[in-house]
């Protein structure tokens, strides 16, 4: 298995920031999100303009931002993974804080990313929420494994059903 290093992003990573995450979209949603979301040939653009923004503008600020990267067969290192954090964007969050975003690619599940990324945006011990897709359960056993359990509160964003996961 290759090491998994988890840094702050720089502008330079946005492009790579924005394939992980449509990526996985892709790899993930499949079959729970349309097919014409996740096949727009805009999406790759759209994200990186959204990271973008997210690691420039003054309205992030707030936000903790986190790659994980691992090595390629070259020698080089990839992003593999991207998380966000911030403030709650809900009306009456249960926590102070709301992990927004953690992708990985399928590729590097069970590498520690995901874990690596999480301890990043959302430092153990830390009161957080999320909401996570229903079914995803390799997403929702580490968010468990990390102290979160569903509050029995649901969604549907983009008709994807979500669950959301308190930790107190």
């Amino acid at each position: 298995m290759t090491a998994i290093a988890v840094r702050a992003p720089s502008q330079a990573d946005v492009p790579a920031m924005a394939r992980v995450v449509v990526t996985s979209w892709r790899e993930t949603y499949r079959g729970l999100m349309r097919d014409d979301v996740l096949d727009d040939p805009g999406m790759l653009a759209w994200r990186e303009r959204f990271w973008t923004a997210a690691l420039t503008e003054p309205r992030y600020a707030a936000n903790r931002v986190a790659v994980a990267e691992a090595a390629t067969p070259g020698g080089d290192r990839e992003v593999v993974g991207v998380a966000m954090s911030g403030p709650p964007l809900d009306d009456a969050p249960p926590a102070p804080l709301q992990l927004y975003v953690l992708y990985v690619l399928a590729e590097h599940h069970g590498s520690g990313a995901g874990a690596g990324l999480l301890d990043a945006v959302v430092p153990a011990g830390v009161p957080a929420y999320l909401w996570v897709a229903d079914p995803n359960p390799r997403a929702q056993a580490l968010y468990r494994k990390h102290g979160f359990v569903p509050d029995g509160v649901t969604q549907v964003d983009d008709g994807v059903p979500e669950i959301r996961m308190v930790r107190g």
